[in-house]
């Protein structure tokens, strides 16, 4: 395997660092960067807010992670700093209070598509000038922000976000919903938020019968371990269709073995609450038989996004296919070391609705 050196930089002067540490959870929640510095570079000024970007490769044009210093802690030989992305920036606005909004009859986002909304509300909260919208983008279908209780309060900017992604579900091509997911990517000087669907496993989108797979791994070559994780599966479906039918599915059975959780969906090409209980009961199934996440540590793919489609081919048939990354994890110190999140999720908008906060 090729060496890699990586780079990273404060106020975009690189330093030397004895170890560094990226996680990238996914699903709209904060990327962090932890690295020690030895006390004579990290000097006497305060590190706090200073911008911090980090590259898998010296020659590397664009970092994979562009953020802020919140925390720092020395001792007698070395400083350890952490920095959040714009994401964790969006949450405290660099402080330690909550980056927020006030949106009321005189200031609000009415009307709006969400990429517009999106666009007001860093502007409403002065975060314009470290989260870009050049890319934003809208969902798919595009929707705006009226609704019977229009947006109001005193609220958290990715709260909203969230919020506004949660409404707009994808129906074409089929008989389950994608939701829109919002990441940031970076343009070499900023960080840009960005809206798009959720990526098909399947390939039914028109004229591309197969996804497009990023990478294949195997165990022979470029898996190293393997994690897995089993995530809750709703056992309550709610959905609302067309001028607000609804329909509940529930699964005693599974309440009893796994508890009781909630999943609200909207689907308006469904008519009668028999047609939303049915609908429900696909969610379940969707869920229930995709209810396991791996993490898989690889020596190959450090600049995987959220949403890339990967495909991993191994003799067992359960495990092999492809799947969404959801996160990753990237350490360089003595030892180097790649894990990749994925999943094969259904396309329902748990994430975002359950308001998973960082």
């Amino acid at each position: 395997m090729q060496q890699i050196i990586p780079k990273v930089t404060i106020e975009g002067r690189e330093v030397d660092f004895i170890q560094v540490s990226y996680a990238q959870p996914g699903v709209l929640s904060a990327a962090t960067l932890s690295f020690s510095i030895p006390l004579s570079v990290a000097g006497t000024e305060s590190l706090w807010n200073k911008e911090v970007t980090f590259f898998v490769s010296k020659s590397d044009s664009k970092p994979i992670f562009r953020g802020w210093i919140n925390r720092t802690k020395k001792d007698f030989n070395q400083v350890q700093v952490m920095a959040e992305d714009a994401f964790g920036y969006m949450l405290k606005g660099g402080d330690t209070s909550l980056a927020e909004v006030v949106l009321d009859k005189r200031e609000n986002i009415d009307g709006l598509t969400a990429g517009a909304a999106i666009i007001k509300l860093l502007k409403m909260s002065e975060l314009s000038d470290k989260v870009g919208t050049d890319f934003i983008g809208d969902t798919s279908p595009v929707v705006g922000s009226v609704q019977k209780e229009p947006i109001r309060g005193t609220l958290k900017v990715l709260d909203v976000i969230k919020r506004l992604l949660s409404k707009p579900i994808y129906l074409a091509d089929q008989d389950l919903p994608r939701p829109n997911i919002a990441k940031l990517i970076d343009d070499g000087s900023k960080s840009q938020l960005v809206i798009e669907l959720q990526s098909s496993l399947t390939g039914d989108i028109p004229n591309r019968p197969e996804p497009f797979v990023k990478y294949v791994y195997t165990p022979e070559n470029n898996i190293t371990s393997l994690n897995i994780t089993d995530r809750k599966v709703p056992t309550i479906v709610v959905v609302e269709g067309a001028k607000g039918v609804k329909g509940t599915f529930k699964h005693d059975g599974a309440i009893t073995a796994l508890d009781r959780t909630y999943l609200k969906v909207k689907n308006e090409n469904l008519d009668s609450p028999a047609a939303c209980k049915e609908f429900g009961a696909r969610l379940y199934q969707a869920n229930l038989s995709n209810r396991y996440e791996y993490k898989i540590g690889v020596t190959e793919g450090f600049y995987l996004m959220e949403n890339d489609v990967i495909r991993v081919e191994t003799e067992d048939s359960d495990f092999s296919g492809n799947y969404r990354i959801v996160g990753k994890n990237i350490s360089f110190g003595a030892t180097m070391a790649l894990n990749l999140v994925i999943n094969k999720k259904p396309p329902t908008l748990a994430e975002y609705i359950s308001s998973r906060d960082n």
